[in-house]
């Protein structure tokens, strides 16, 4: 069956494969995936986003992120869905912002897909109230489905996958380990550094800083008065980058403090036969099997404890894990079930409305 499926990203944050945020890294590999698969992908996202598929650009936010802002962008993301419908024609629309509900388009005959990425905390009560036919909601874990509402209409959960295979390089360890992610103050990162100082050990940080004032703020209070010579902060990483520096890594160290509903980093650092060292927040206790592919800790003295544990770990059941638990194909396939069922479910009732 071809299809063609219309992505809606987050609007605040490029998308692409050297995205940051969980979120844009899945819509990126399911566009790949669409394209490579001869479907045709439609993405609607920020300008300087990178898309194997037809890019719709919205304007990219500049500066600070405010009420005006996201008002602005939405009504932005709003026009572009329906440009971008009126002109392909999708089967399904596949919604992947934490804020979807602020520009999801009135019923319509399209299907639309919503993947709660984030834990459901975060999202208004309004989304989960939703009992609109043609509006489909589903998780990426078991942990952050059961912390849903009790009632909510949810199909079930397609957990993340990452490219195991492309990150199956072999380098030899070194000295130090490495924290990467969002830096906001949920992510909690600062106790990575300080983890690093008890363990003696040095700590790569890399992520990109956004320019909402929360964020900002935390990276110049938190951040910037434990960074050292041996406590680098290095930015946003590409992927060969990444690949290279969690591969070479004793362990990468996840502190947060969200109620995680999935890790791509973690997955990639197992993939890459490095341990992981968590908090149990959300669905990290899902990923990582404690004294086998890392350990979870609850602070900083149990996390610099863990980074010379690691080094007894063996890299080899990481990857196995990896490849046995994580494989994009399967992520992929899963949601390319989905698209066909939602697809096929329409045409079905278009036909039954023509025959009645």
């Amino acid at each position: 069956m071809s299809l063609t499926i219309l992505s809606v990203a987050y609007p605040f944050a490029a998308t692409g494969p050297d995205a940051v945020g969980g979120a844009e890294q899945v819509l990126a590999q399911l566009d790949a995936a669409l394209v490579e698969a001869g479907h045709r992908s439609i993405v609607v996202a920020a300008e300087g986003s990178r898309t194997r598929g037809t890019l719709q650009a919205v304007p990219a936010v500049r500066g600070a992120i405010g009420d005006s802002e996201r008002r602005i962008a939405w009504a932005e993301v709003a026009r572009a869905i329906r440009t971008a419908a009126a002109r392909y024609a999708p089967d399904v629309i596949h919604l992947h912002g934490i804020d979807f509900h602020a520009y999801l388009p009135p019923p319509s005959r399209i299907p639309m897909l919503a993947t709660l990425h984030l834990p459901p905390a975060w999202y208004p009560a309004e989304v989960f109230a939703c009992q609109r036919a043609d509006v489909h909601l589903h998780c990426v874990s078991l942990a952050q489905q059961a912390a849903c509402p009790p009632g909510t209409r949810l199909l079930p959960p397609i957990p993340n996958g990452v490219p195991v295979q492309a990150l199956g390089c072999r380098v030899h360890k070194r000295r130090y380990a490495i924290a990467l992610g969002r830096i906001c103050p949920e992510k909690n990162l600062h106790v990575a550094l300080e983890a690093g100082r008890l363990a003696d050990f040095p700590v790569l940080l890399g992520g990109a800083v956004f320019p909402y004032p929360a964020h900002q703020a935390y990276y110049y209070a938190s951040l910037v008065p434990l960074l050292d010579r041996e406590r680098l902060f290095l930015g946003p990483l590409d992927f060969a980058r990444k690949r290279r520096l969690l591969a070479g890594a004793r362990c990468l160290l996840l502190p947060t403090l969200a109620p995680e509903t999935s890790s791509l980093v973690a997955m990639e650092a197992l993939a890459c036969g490095t341990p992981v060292v968590a908090f149990a927040s959300g669905a990290l206790p899902e990923i990582v099997e404690h004294g086998v592919t890392g350990f979870l800790v609850r602070d900083a003295a149990e996390m610099a404890e863990a980074i010379a544990a690691c080094a007894q770990l063996d890299p080899e059941r990481c990857r196995a894990a990896a490849r046995e638990r994580f494989p994009l194909e399967r992520m992929v396939a899963r949601y390319f079930d989905v698209y066909e069922q939602l697809a096929r479910r329409t045409q079905r009732d278009t036909a039954a409305l023509a025959l009645g």
